[in-house]
């Protein structure tokens, strides 16, 4: 038993939680369980003369950068890898000194950061130092003053959201409950959501009490965020509520080396579910037991893989992206089962030994990271496809990006599909199959602007493309040959999912709307090319406008290289639109040697796995991996090629480091390329391990011994055996 501890413990002892935190990857380094409700982040996005908010400039979404130096807080629940602001509040800060609530004068400088998987410490240039770990539900924080005077604030005022207002309400000397309202993420008016908290204090303090921001009455202070003056209140021991509020503890004979610890219980039920997750994972105040349990517990999920070889920053950045892939979805559930129901006002319950996740990134984790679940952690895939299905029962659709029971309509496509048709398809059955097949079709053919899933429907399926001038949404203008790709790829698993239900019309259906991307073929320029309500070409057109996530007519955050070969299922088809596969791969080839490949965008991250697909051109797959991995994943800040969006382009990497990728939703098929490490063992679900390796100048793959080419079906994967290359 020590043996096997000993090994699982080597895996997080090569996480690095700081990779990501810089080139807008917008990760960070804060204390997280595995898939966990709570995460305890420090908060440092200020601007660089230390008096600037700096939310909305380049930093925008994400609580933490590398490059920033000034800490006003530790955030409560927040998000890893996005794109958009959300969250990122309820912020704890010690302080020195007498009580002062003012983020730009109460922030300090740090240095001596350190982070592993569920911790985080830093020492503060005004003399204290700050740990962190978590629980599922909870956080706890340890702060070790310099002696005299200290505090420890809440700000309930600042954060990522775009949503203002809180309340907090003191229920003795040492604890306060409350809510702050959330929401509207990437600007959804309408995604708005409370989360509700339970803050206690170690020591009693020698005073407390609340504040609050008071706007002067002036018209030209109105709309001044910073206008005002913080007014303390120590004699009201009631509630408080409103756009700038906190609450403060402050002890005055504090000796050196004393701690003050805080702890925070959250839900999105209520403030009795927060105090109940309280109480059930955290009965006293133990910060290095809750450190070693939370540590403990990552040990458990990355010691699944074990390496063997590889230079030290390629174990890093291997680990790290798993421990990145394990952040969502999240946990939604209380220990008494509870969550919000999609969409609306009510309370569900999960059943007894399942979790309600949350946090579906959809658009982009279709792709690749929930066939890492499936694969590895099929009991945690099962309840996040319960979850989306649970979510069209309560609300009638299946989600497209769901943050919090909330619908934020980001991104398009019509993801869902992708997910659940995969999951099936490789034999992961538990989940009411038939129901889902329903909501499928509902969003395949309800017509018009009833269709909240695919609202240009109409045109898609009388033309079997989308027309430019058709749909336009939110700041990205119009995208309707992106729109138009996400739901051939999405009706191409609904035909698989229909066809293994013996649905054989609407497989066949399905299958022709899949091939739909035809029309947007144009042999002058060699790709997808958008078309004009008249059916004709957009001229004048230019392939390489969109690049560098700009606008372009027809594409979203991408040039029409980013996507015009995002048809994995049919490669073969297309090919032969092409001129055949030596058109094909020599088209495909251009995109990478004339630097129009984005690594940081979905679409494309599947185009080095696809010249596979033809016999003879395996090893320029592997070339194009080698050479992605070598020069956009890091053992640094930089470490990422841009948003990791929820753990996609960590799941890449493990992928391909571990050397076969999910090439296509609901084909159960890994498309193989040479490994990273000399040897890798999978621990796989049931108890059958997985064992790749290879030579020092690898030709070939063996599975089992024997050659089967360059893609190996999921069924054969999942039984274990070996894949050597020699």
């Amino acid at each position: 038993m020590l043996l096997a501890t000993t090994l699982l413990q080597a895996q997080t002892e090569w996480v690095n939680p700081f990779i990501g935190t810089s080139n807008f990857g917008t990760c960070n380094p804060g204390a997280v369980t595995p898939n966990g409700l709570m995460s305890v982040t420090p908060f440092n996005v200020m601007g660089s003369d230390l008096n600037t908010w700096d939310k909305d400039s380049r930093w925008w979404s994400t609580p933490y950068v590398a490059e920033n130096c000034y800490l006003t807080g530790f955030a409560h629940v927040n998000l890893s890898g996005v794109g958009c602001p959300e969250l990122g509040s309820l912020l704890t800060m010690p302080t020195p000194g007498p009580v002062h609530p003012d983020y730009r004068v109460y922030g300090s400088e740090y240095n001596n950061e350190e982070a592993r998987p569920g911790y985080y410490s830093v020492e503060l240039n005004n003399g204290i130092r700050a740990q962190v770990t978590a629980t599922p539900r909870t956080s706890l924080e340890r702060y070790t003053f310099p002696g005299g005077e200290g505090n420890i604030l809440l700000n309930l005022g600042e954060g990522l959201t775009n949503e203002s207002g809180a309340a907090v309400r003191r229920v003795s000397a040492t604890e306060v409950e409350g809510f702050k309202l959330m929401g509207t993420f990437c600007y959804n008016r309408e995604a708005v959501f409370p989360v509700y908290f339970v803050l206690r204090v170690s020591r009693v303090p020698s005073s407390a009490g609340y504040w609050k921001k008071q706007r002067p009455m002036t018209a030209e202070a109105a709309w001044d965020a910073d206008a005002g003056k913080y007014k303390l209140y120590q004699a009201y021991s009631r509630e408080m509520a409103g756009d700038d509020i906190g609450y403060w503890f402050h002890y005055d004979r504090l000796q050196p080396g004393d701690a003050v610890e805080v702890k925070m219980g959250v839900s999105f039920v209520s403030v009795e579910n927060a105090r109940q997750n309280l109480d059930a994972e955290q009965g006293g105040w133990d910060f290095d037991a809750v450190r070693a349990q939370a540590e403990a517990l990552w040990n458990d999920y990355l010691g699944r893989i074990r390496v063997e070889g590889g230079t030290p920053d390629e174990k890093t950045i291997f680990y790290t992206a798993l421990y990145h892939t394990l952040i969502h979805p999240n946990i939604l559930n209380d220990v008494n089962g509870e969550y919000p129901l999609m969409e609306s006002g009510g309370v569900g319950r999960v059943a007894p030994g399942h979790n309600r996740y949350t946090v579906f990134s959809l658009w982009d984790t279709y792709r690749n990271l929930h066939q890492l679940m499936t694969l590895l952690w099929p009991e945690k895939q099962l309840d996040m496809v319960n979850s989306m299905l649970d979510m069209y029962r309560e609300w009638g659709w299946m989600p497209k990006w769901e943050l919090f029971g909330r619908e934020t309509w980001t991104m398009e496509g019509d993801p869902a599909i992708c997910v659940m048709a995969d999951t099936w398809l490789k034999g992961l059955r538990d989940f009411d199959v038939y129901t889902a097949y329903e909501a499928f079709l509902k969003s395949a053919d309800t017509p018009g602007d009833a269709n909240l899933m695919r609202p240009d429907i109409d045109p898609y399926v009388e033309k079997g493309y989308i027309p430019l001038g058709w749909f336009a949404a939110d700041f990205s203008g119009d995208n309707s040959v992106s729109h138009a790709l996400e739901y051939y790829v999405a009706d191409y698993a609904l035909s698989r999912l229909a066809a293994s239900l013996g649905k054989d019309a609407d497989a066949e259906r399905f299958y022709r709307r899949s091939l739909g991307y035809r029309h947007y073929y144009s042999p002058e320029y060699k790709c997808l090319r958008p078309i004009d309500m008249d059916g004709h070409f957009l001229s004048p057109f230019n392939p390489e406008d969109g690049a560098d996530f700009t606008n372009a007519p027809g594409f979203h955050e991408g040039s029409a290289w980013n996507y015009s070969f995002a048809v994995p299922h049919d490669v073969e088809g297309y090919a032969g639109l092409m001129g055949g596969t030596k058109a094909y791969v020599n088209n495909l080839q251009q995109v990478f040697d004339r630097g129009l490949y984005d690594a940081a965008n979905e679409p494309d991250i599947v185009y080095p796995y696809l010249f596979s697909r033809f016999k003879g051109y395996e090893k320029r797959t592997w070339e194009q991996v080698d050479r992605i991995l070598a020069t956009y994943y890091r053992n640094a800040p930089a470490g990422i090629p841009g948003n990791d969006d929820t753990g996609t382009m960590s799941a890449w990497a493990v992928f391909s480091m571990l050397g076969f990728y999910p090439d296509c939703p609901a084909d159960p098929y890994y498309t193989l390329t040479r490994p990273t490490f000399d040897k890798a063992t999978v621990a796989l679900p049931g108890g059958a391990s997985l064992v790749i390796s290879r030579s020092t100048r690898p030709s070939r793959a063996l599975f089992n011994g024997r050659s089967k080419g360059y893609r190996i079906a999921h069924q054969d994967l999942v039984k274990g055996g070996s894949i050597t290359w020699r």
